[in-house]
């Protein structure tokens, strides 16, 4: 049913990667991502070096997941974090490298953690629940996917049933998506940039706009829309982020509209909060904060294709003075 703000109303639902785990389907899984690392695909980069051996590709990450931080996490969008908040588990390294990163200190440098055994990477998503986080939330986990599912079966045999949220810049590839069908209740990508020339530039990959089209369609195949509870408590489906970028470089018009035809439903965080970072200080125009009338501008663009399941809680400084 529909509640408040238009958002799908559901009972609590089991997550399905306890079903794929039982049937055995989920050790299979396992088997087909660790191949994947022999010579890796993991994502659109398609590197071809053998992580199995430690070997390192653009990512900068090789056998083993290396975990930056971990913790409840109040910031992020509403029905993730709820009383008690979301588990974050940040991971080191991406498969990007956006010169105006805000996070750039552990994305860009793949030995900003700890390296984890698969026991030791079950063992923080049990300390998350055990907090009584509401997720387990995954950040910037597109290069680690492998590792993820090798400690899944661990983390469920000792209790975990929580949903599992994949927080990803939208850079990840099909047949890694194939593997995490079932294993991931929440998918929350970024749509970043629309243009190829942009995306080449300030993303340092030009095909991103079409490899993240493309990803954000089967997420929306594999879970639909976001389902929460009567709790307030996402349970199930697609959560989508969007910076608005100075001169528009994110291409936020394309962007809705891409989304409005996914779904009008679609549950979305217009996000005003970009501020120069990394190299971006020396990278006119994103080398300001976007104005005002910018991010106005990315609302109307929302509301004229029908998006209005809209992210306000922790809204920055322009949303929350808009009406």
């Amino acid at each position: 049913m529909r509640g408040m703000h238009g958002l799908l109303l559901v009972v609590l639902m089991t997550p399905r990667y306890l079903e794929l785990h039982t049937s055995g389907v989920l050790a299979e899984r396992v088997d087909a991502a660790l191949a994947m690392l022999g010579k890796c695909r993991m994502c659109p980069r398609a590197c071809g070096v053998n992580r199995l051996d430690d070997e390192r590709g653009v990512c900068g990450v090789g056998r083993k997941a290396v975990v930056a931080s971990f913790n409840p996490h109040f910031g992020e969008e509403e029905p993730l974090v709820g009383d008690y908040g979301s588990g974050t588990i940040f991971f080191a390294g991406c498969n990007l490298g956006c010169r105006f990163c805000q996070n750039a200190d552990i994305s860009h440098d793949a030995e900003a953690g700890l390296a984890a055994e698969p026991e030791e990477l079950a063992g923080v998503m049990l300390k998350l629940q055990k907090q009584g986080c509401h997720n387990i939330n995954f950040v910037t986990p597109s290069h680690v996917v492998a590792q993820l599912l090798q400690a899944l079966p661990i983390a469920v045999e000792h209790g975990l049933n929580v949903p599992l949220v994949y927080n990803t810049s939208g850079y990840d590839s099909l047949e890694t998506l194939a593997l995490l069908d079932g294993v991931v209740d929440i998918y929350m990508p970024d749509v970043k940039v629309w243009e190829s020339k942009y995306a080449a530039k300030y993303l340092r990959a030009g095909d991103y706009p079409e490899q993240a089209q493309a990803a954000v369609r089967e997420m929306h195949r594999q879970v639909g829309d976001l389902l929460i509870s009567d709790e307030g408590i996402a349970q199930r489906g697609l959560l989508v982020r969007h910076l608005v970028m100075p001169e528009d470089i994110a291409g936020t018009r394309h962007w809705m509209n891409f989304l409005a035809e996914l779904s009008t439903n679609t549950y979305l965080n217009i996000m005003d909060q970009y501020h120069p970072c990394a190299e971006a200080g020396s990278l006119p125009p994103i080398d300001r904060m976007v104005t005002q009338e910018e991010y106005e501008a990315a609302l109307v663009e929302a509301e004229k294709h029908g998006l209005t399941r809209l992210d306000v809680r922790f809204a920055s400084f322009y949303a929350r003075f808009l009406k």
